[in-house]
């Protein structure tokens, strides 16, 4: 069974894969099929956790090719600190991609920082939307990391070295804030 971890990117998914580098009977990677389209965007072998932040913008395509048939996880972090970590990455990636061809217009009050918190809370509204009628899901706090993560491994049936993916929690992968 395929795992998505799906979440609005700067809230722990690169630490998350770290973590499942441990699980033996799954494979993991984080942004593994971004430079495909069309159907081989969600290529993903079977039994395949996967992190990415743009699965949020493809949503409808994993509804069609995996509906019900996967794990979902929703990763969060709390959205003051991932909009303030989006603000140091302001220039560049999705929240430039959001600030200049989504937003596109702007007024006076539209700051870095409440363009960040609107694409935080439209991504994190996106994808609990998706979730709404998933039958095999959870909730995933950054902020509770390593207690999640146990409850993770346990739905997902994960072997391997709980121990070691606990561990990798304690350091900050792909950190700037």
């Amino acid at each position: 069974m395929n795992v998505f971890i799906l979440c609005t990117g700067r809230c722990g998914s690169t630490t998350f894969i770290k973590a499942c580098s441990h699980i033996t009977n799954y494979s993991s990677a984080h942004e593994s099929r971004t430079g495909f389209i069309g159907e081989e965007r969600l290529n993903y072998s079977a039994n395949h956790i996967e992190a990415d932040n743009r699965l949020s913008w493809f949503l409808g395509k994993l509804e069609n090719k995996y509906g019900n048939k996967a794990i979902y996880v929703h990763l969060k972090r709390d959205e003051i600190h991932t909009a303030k970590s989006f603000m140091n990455r302001y220039d560049t990636g999705i929240i430039a991609a959001y600030a200049n061809a989504i937003i596109m217009k702007r007024s006076p009050e539209l700051t870095p920082f409440n363009i960040c918190i609107d694409y935080v809370r439209s991504v994190n509204l996106n994808i609990e939307h998706f979730l709404r009628d998933k039958t095999m899901k959870m909730n995933f706090s950054l902020e509770n990391a390593k207690t999640d993560f146990k409850l993770f491994w346990e739905m997902i049936r994960a072997e391997g070295s709980l121990i070691s993916a606990l561990a990798d929690w304690d350091n900050n992968y792909n950190q700037s804030l």
